[in-house]
């Protein structure tokens, strides 16, 4: 049988490399070389693990403009988006070598005719499943913290960014870092649910986290239940972008075009929904649409390109069926709404009113270049609108007062909530959903700390 990975420029729809997957012995020695390389990494010292990530960032930085061709020739977002990911990777990195030490230190418990204290060690191998969106931020935001707890990291990247993957593991080396501490597994497509269920029972491996579908985080967290291994899940996302009445319109809408449309809408924490107050809603629809009629969309390697291609053609296709039924079903379509003729998988930017609980771009998790705006008579409408939701990822809030939006947000179910901002990651805060948007948190000090094995120490004094 064929294993053969093959990697798509989303430009031109035309293959850019091909990689022989491995099979189930292939795999049993990369998971081998794997373990044996976190066991030795979980036994050096807390500051050999940041001076690895220290370096991490120097390298991240100093191929910046390769990293970013490779990534915008195997998903399509512009250069400068993928130069983005890389520097937001190495600021992430430098956020670990300065606060892992505190941290990740002991902390003392004031135990009566005791010393106590809890300690956060190193788990082991840790299992990724990671997508291609964000080829190198979204392997980072998790691996570098895993890296600085002492564990050793097993990834198994999304099929079309198979290049971005093996420079990863490369990069790693190149920096210092132990030889298969990040190790990149190639399993062919179809072999991949099979492989990664089977893993995860695997004893080598520790624990396990997912960025993904609903469905792969389904199968991933049932099987690392049966396994009893502990998984973070990050899901899909319908977040919430909400115009109160006393918003500043122009603000909003400027900022409404960056938050659906940045990685031509290819974030599962991107904007999705506009919920805007019926008092504003003419103003934000006619300020929106016009910003979103101004975007450059094209080759992503040129300078003046805000948006490029969606990443593969079923995407392109998943989101034609989502538009295609949320307009029969009553949404306005205000501009866009196909694919473009000619080569590669672009996509118009869309834009979708009246839409509605029941339709397609409301109820599911759209993918790409479309928005959906709703009307909201008042506060409590919009609270019971952006609620209707399977997912909680974020939300993010636009009015004049941040008391009145914090109000709010406190109604709304997400794992995160932005005033007058657009949603973002950042290594100083988690990151994670609630609902059917996963489970546990990226980042910060939650983030260094889920893969750690939270352990009590008591030592009873003599008598």
């Amino acid at each position: 049988m064929t294993r053969s990975i093959t990697t798509i420029d989303p430009t031109t729809g035309q293959p850019l490399a091909t990689y022989e997957g491995w099979d189930q012995t292939g795999i049993n020695q990369a998971v081998d070389a794997a373990h044996a390389a976190a066991k030795v990494w979980g036994q050096q010292a807390l500051e050999v693990r940041t001076n690895a990530a220290r370096r991490l960032a120097e390298h991240l930085r100093a191929q910046k403009d390769r990293f970013a061709r490779l990534i915008t020739s195997e998903m399509g977002k512009p250069l400068g988006e993928a130069a983005g990911e890389m520097e937001k990777s190495a600021v992430t990195a430098l956020y670990y070598a300065d606060n892992a030490p505190h941290l990740l230190a002991d902390e003392k418990v004031d135990i009566e005719g005791a010393a106590a204290w809890v300690s956060y060690e190193p788990i082991g191998l840790v299992l990724a499943v990671m997508p291609w969106n964000f080829p190198v931020w979204q392997v980072m935001r998790f691996a570098l913290p895993a890296i600085v707890s002492g564990n050793g990291i097993l990834l198994k990247h999304s099929p079309n960014v198979t290049g971005c993957a093996l420079a990863l593991q490369q990069l790693f080396e190149e920096a210092g870092l132990p030889k298969h501490l990040l190790t990149t597994l190639l399993i062919a497509e179809s072999e991949v649910p099979a492989e990664i269920e089977r893993l995860i029972a695997d004893d080598r491996i520790a624990a396990v986290t997912l960025t993904g579908s609903n469905r792969a985080g389904a199968a991933v967290g049932s099987a690392a239940g049966r396994a009893s291994k502990k998984s973070v899940l990050e899901l899909g996302g319908s977040d919430a972008f909400v115009v109160l009445d006393d918003a500043n319109v122009p603000a909003a809408a400027e900022a409404a075009v960056k938050a659906r449309f940045q990685n031509a809408g290819q974030s599962c924490v991107c904007a999705k929904r506009f919920i805007v107050s019926e008092k504003v809603a003419a103003e934000f629809t006619q300020r929106f649409v016009e910003g979103t009629r101004a975007l450059s969309v094209g080759d992503p390697t040129a300078a003046s390109t805000r948006m490029g291609p969606m990443a593969r053609s079923d995407l392109r296709d998943a989101l034609q069926r989502q538009i295609d039924q949320s307009v029969a079903a009553g949404g306005k379509l205000l501009i866009g709404g196909r694919a473009r003729q000619g080569d590669g998988f672009y996509f118009e930017p869309t834009i979708i009113a009246n839409a509605q609980p029941g339709m397609a771009v409301f109820d599911e998790e759209t993918f790409g270049p479309v928005a959906a705006i709703t009307v909201a008579r008042d506060d409590g409408h919009a609270i019971e609108l952006a609620n209707a939701t399977a997912f909680g990822l974020s939300l993010s809030i636009w009015t004049a007062s941040a008391e009145h939006g914090v109000r709010v947000a406190k109604q709304i179910t997400s794992g995160a909530a932005f005033i007058n901002a657009i949603t973002a990651s950042d290594a100083r805060v988690p990151f994670g959903g609630t609902k059917k948007s996963g489970y546990g948190r990226e980042l910060a000090a939650a983030g260094v700390r889920e893969f750690s094995n939270i352990r009590t120490y008591w030592a009873a004094l003599a008598s």
